[in-house]
């Protein structure tokens, strides 16, 4: 059977995760987890591209899942190149959105969140994903007894956590729930039937 559902479905995801960055997140500078979490700290510092940040990022993990479980490697760059593409590609039309959809900071970072939670579960549901701090996570659980949510947990943790430190309490706190709605939407797109 060919794979055009799971590249269809790929697409879709990285659409959604691409909408709830550059038009839920961006306009109020708050934060998601891993990787992404990473490249936007970067960018609202210095103002660099965030989909090329999130690439030039996952680029050491990327290289050890090459190097330890290639099916790793090939089930997570398609995610990552057509996420961070379609980051770039919207974020264009963020003014155009915010012009016609007025949301206050923390109705955006639930909304964003949800979005991208979505995005991810549903590459998830598909074998694939965006790679990044999720992957890193599988390796660190290999050697250290502990979960790989938990390790996701305290991963998103510190970079929120850097995040209030670098930007605003504000960021802190939004982003909070933007990690929180991911995770719902997330869990309820994993759920096996």
């Amino acid at each position: 059977m060919r794979s055009y559902p799971r590249y269809a479905v790929i697409l879709l995801a990285s659409l959604l995760i691409a909408a709830g960055t550059n038009f839920f997140l961006v306009p109020y500078k708050i934060l998601d987890g891993g990787i992404i979490g990473i490249a936007l700290i970067i960018n609202y510092i210095s103002g660099a591209k965030i989909g090329l940040a999130i690439v030039l990022c996952s680029l050491p993990i990327f290289l050890l899942a090459w190097l330890k479980e290639r099916d790793i490697f090939y089930n997570s760059v398609l995610g990552l190149i057509v996420s961070s593409f379609l980051i770039e590609f919207l974020g264009p039309f963020q003014y155009h959105f915010l012009y016609y959809v007025e949301l206050g900071s923390i109705s955006s970072a639930i909304i964003g969140g949800f979005l991208m939670g979505t995005g991810l579960g549903l590459m998830l549901r598909f074998k694939a994903s965006t790679g990044g701090t999720d992957l890193l996570a599988k390796f660190i659980g290999r050697y250290i007894p502990l979960n790989v949510g938990v390790i996701i947990f305290l991963t998103d943790t510190l970079i929120i956590g850097a995040g209030g430190l670098l930007i605003s309490k504000e960021t802190f706190f939004h982003s909070i729930l933007t990690i929180l709605s991911g995770g719902v939407a997330t869990g309820l797109c994993t759920l096996e039937k």
